[in-house]
């Protein structure tokens, strides 16, 4: 794999690591500001809503640019905007930092995915994809944690300083490993026209394909985002285990991006048809013996495992189907994965309001993978056909 796409994945571990701090930072936050824990929140739901615009408005805005130009100017803003987050004592302000770096974020993600998939041959997509989403997956290991240790250490304040620091050597590592001329910016200079690739959203394979993903990115999403109060109530673990619980994930969608990134390629049908089944019955299997804390535990890292990758293969997929949209084909892709992650909660959140206790959340993640493998199953000499034939 070309060095660029480390550079690629280096920026999507910081800005993952942000994506997913605030869960451990907002009664710090809260009790900063003098705001309730509800109203600080809102700086979670609006960085969502601004990752799910801002993926396809940045690419438009953007898609002449030559690549290395919009990567660098995304993460100088991402950069900008913790820095200004860092220093500012009103929350307006705050959540006003938050769209601007969700923004920034949606741009950046966008047009890697889109660069990505130019810096390897034609049918190693998948493989690049693995590449780049590794950076998530290792905040979610690594950079969450940490970031929830430097803010009860050091105050909330800290991390959004570090986050911003970090970006340093990350466009450093973007100018210095984009080349000029990736393939991108001479597919820019000739691709079509804005009107022709938004009407790509029009095809029923890239539709399905967005769909799935968002489907299995919200159940992924409906479950993590609850996943303390499993560990603590049902499981009667101590608070110190939800850590431990949320690095199993992430190490478990680590393995599962790798793994799956080298199958995607050219067996995206053969991961799904096994993946997909085994998804859902791990969700029922975690509801079912969420109060052995064992159990728990290990299904925790093959939900994590299975989840990531299941949903980057249908990523990759939307990848290959938006093949008509090269400069806005990244957008999509990052849409339909923050559709999901802003979506899931909310459906995990309603679930806890009128379901059966702190597993509601997961019952949601389990009915949201059986629609998704409804729709797979109906449509499947579609979806198989993404790839050109690859199944």
């Amino acid at each position: 794999m070309p060095f660029a796409l480390y550079m690629l994945a280096l920026a999507v571990f910081v800005m993952g690591t942000s994506e997913f701090m605030l869960a451990g930072l907002l009664p710090a936050i809260a009790a900063d500001l003098d705001i309730p824990v509800g109203a600080a929140g809102l700086l979670t739901s609006a960085f969502a809503v601004g990752m799910v615009i801002g993926a396809p408005a940045m690419a438009a805005f953007a898609r002449r640019w030559p690549p290395r130009v919009t990567l660098s100017i995304c993460l100088v803003v991402f950069a900008g905007s913790h820095v200004i987050g860092a220093m500012t004592p009103v929350f307006s302000v705050l959540l006003a930092t938050r769209v601007l770096s969700a923004l920034a974020n949606a741009g950046f993600l966008a047009v890697a995915l889109s660069t990505a998939a130019t810096l390897v041959p034609a049918d190693r997509k998948g493989r690049a994809l693995a590449v780049l989403l590794s950076g998530t997956t290792i905040a979610t290991v690594a950079g969450v944690p940490a970031g929830a240790l430097f803010g009860t250490a050091m105050g909330w304040r800290t991390t959004f300083w570090t986050i911003a620091i970090l970006c340093v050597p990350a466009v450093i590592g973007v100018i210095l490993g984009i080349p000029d001329d990736d393939g991108r910016s001479t597919t820019s200079a000739s691709s079509p026209d804005l009107g022709a690739e938004l009407r790509q959203l029009t095809a029923p394979r890239l539709i399905l394909t967005m769909a799935l993903g968002a489907l299995i990115n919200g159940a992924t999403f409906a479950a993590f985002t609850f996943l303390a109060p499993v560990v603590t109530e049902k499981a009667s673990l101590a608070e110190g285990w939800v850590s431990v619980a949320l690095v199993m994930f992430g190490i478990g969608s680590f393995l599962g991006v790798t793994i799956a990134g080298r199958l995607s390629d050219r067996r995206p049908g053969l991961v799904l048809a096994i993946g997909g089944p085994l998804l859902l019955i791990g969700w029922i299997a975690l509801a079912m013996v969420a109060s052995h804390p064992v159990s728990l535990l290990a299904l925790v890292l093959v939900q994590g495992f299975l989840a990531f990758g299941v949903g980057s293969t249908l990523i990759a997929l939307v990848l290959y189907s938006a093949s008509g949209a090269p400069t806005m084909g990244g957008s999509y892709a990052t849409s339909a994965l923050n559709l999901g992650a802003a979506v899931g909660p909310v459906l995990g959140a309603i679930g806890l309001a009128i379901g059966p206790g702190v597993l509601a959340p997961v019952w949601v993640a389990a009915a949201l993978t059986a629609i998704a493998l409804v729709v797979m199953l109906l449509a499947r000499g579609v979806l198989t056909r993404t790839t050109d034939g690859a199944n």
